[in-house]
């Protein structure tokens, strides 16, 4: 061999023993980052976050609560369900994005990131025990960690460590730091307080029913920042292009179709003329003029179940070909809904309803109902009403009992993920697990459940495989891995 190539070799391996620093700087592109930032990360955790819960909604929520019915795959309506393992999934892919934002606004310094992160986590977290009960929380995200198989805590405990870690969001939003990269609500912090103590009075009112929720409620409510008109909705805007586009836009027409307008709200909306008809549905004619021109599916499977002429869902949610679409209109596609202000004035007209705080339910009432009108742009005037005042003077919307709360409320949370089957399961929990208690819904047609509503999904496959011991640990403390099995919120 070559002397001088026997020199140049011995160098290189000294080099590499004996300066290997020096090696890593000459081969380090000093234009790609070795860290993400927090503000590079939030935007995604959103996104996929939201989708999660549009998806959600669009094949699970809104039709376990009859505000559509699907006409294919009908397992959702004949109360025959599974585990819906996307939305697991999903969720708690997110959750782990979240962790490495938090850590790294941690590190920063940043409490405004971490509150917002804290918020948004919990919202997921209410998401998953609200479906499957006790789940993985405290261990969720310790992969990193080397955890790969977190217990499953109990939904008692989780709910009272989100009331708890949401209210330390309220507090670190009100620190140092800024919310960067922040598609949700702009990064303004003090949207993020009132996103994080609406969520509080969400949570409350489910657990209504097995804990005196009666002083914190009224605390929240006198002291501390709410959403207060639809200007703070939380909700992920759009742009009309991929990837932040609202997720139905790009089904094929088949599977559009596959959800159409319920029996149920239709017969609702219909009685009162209630202009969200042309909103939530497309008439049959598609000349958006005839308020009498819409058909509601059946909820319920098989051809016992009438779906024929059943109306399409409304051109906000899906472009389809050769019928108007939102922009003709001057509205822009659906966006992706967390909570909405709304929600807030029912939860107040309720809570005054209970006695926990003073005021005068129907004013809550009609604000919400109002809020509700507003934020679906509605046209009174194919109704037959110059506004909204001489309609709900005019209609049997007008506020009579707490049930009145119920239906507006369920008519108000059209597409805001699993919301509207949550509060109906809470109603018909509250109505002693009968639908007796809600006038504007039964059991849907033909189910296979005795015409019980299911009050849980079931556990994905993968919890069982990949988790086993702590999954049997699970399915031992709530009864069997059912969807009749009970937890804690529904005691």
């Amino acid at each position: 061999m070559n002397k001088i190539y026997k020199y140049t070799i011995l160098a290189v391996i000294l080099n590499i023993f004996n300066g290997c620093s020096e090696f890593e700087d000459m081969n380090t592109n000093p234009n790609e980052p070795t860290q993400v930032s927090a503000d590079v990360l939030l935007p995604n955790a959103i996104r996929e976050s939201v989708n999660t819960a549009v998806d959600a909604s669009f094949l699970v929520g809104n039709n376990a609560a009859q505000l559509t019915a699907k006409t294919l795959r009908t397992e959702v309506d004949a109360y025959n369900w599974n585990a819906f393992p996307l939305y697991w999934e999903g969720w708690y892919e997110s959750l782990t994005d979240l962790s490495s934002i938090e850590n790294i606004a941690i590190g920063n310094g940043n409490e405004q990131m971490q509150g917002a992160v804290i918020t948004l986590r919990s919202w997921i977290f209410a998401n998953l025990t609200n479906a499957y009960g006790n789940v993985p929380y405290f261990e969720a995200t310790l992969g990193g960690e080397g955890n790969f198989t977190p217990i499953y805590d109990d939904q008692q405990v989780i709910y009272m460590d989100l009331l708890s870690e949401l209210a330390r969001a309220n507090t670190l939003l009100q620190g140092e730091g800024a919310i960067d990269g922040d598609i949700l609500l702009g990064g303004d912090p003090l949207v993020w307080q009132k996103f994080a103590n609406s969520l509080r009075l969400r949570l409350l009112m489910y657990a209504s029913n097995v804990m005196d929720v009666s002083d914190e409620f009224a605390n929240i409510v006198n002291n501390e920042p709410l959403l207060e008109s639809n200007e703070d909705n939380v909700e992920l805007v759009y742009t009309g292009s991929f990837p932040n586009e609202f997720p139905l836009i790009p089904l094929k027409i088949g599977d559009a179709d596959a959800v159409a307008i319920a029996e149920a709200s239709v017969a609702v909306m219909l009685e009162n003329n209630d202009a969200r008809l042309n909103r939530y549905t497309r008439p049959n004619s598609d000349d958006f003029t005839n308020v009498t021109d819409f058909i509601g599916a059946v909820n319920g499977p098989g051809s016992a179940c009438n779906k024929d002429g059943a109306s399409r869902l409304g051109l906000q949610y899906y472009n389809y070909p050769n019928l108007k679409k939102a922009s003709e209109f001057g509205l822009q596609n659906a966006n992706g809904q967390i909570m909405q202000f709304a929600e807030v004035a029912f939860l107040k007209a309720e809570a005054v309803a209970k006695g926990w705080i003073s005021g005068d339910a129907e004013a809550y009432y009609r604000v919400g109902v109002e809020a509700s009108m507003d934020y679906h742009q509605v046209d009174y005037e194919p109704f037959g009403y110059s506004g909204f005042d001489e309609f709900y003077e005019g209609t049997g919307v007008k506020y009579e009992t707490v049930t009145d709360i119920w239906e507006q409320k369920w008519l108000s949370l059209f597409f805001v993920g699993l919301e509207p089957y949550f509060e109906v399961r809470r109603w018909y929990n509250e109505s002693g697990n009968s639908f007796e208690g809600i006038p504007f819904i039964d059991a849907t047609c033909a189910n296979t459940n005795n015409d019980n509503l299911p009050i849980r999904f079931l556990y994905p496959g993968e919890a069982q495989s990949l988790n086993a011991a702590n999954y049997q640990d699970a399915i031992n403390s709530i009864g069997g891995n059912d969807q009749n099995t009970g937890m804690w919120i529904l005691n």
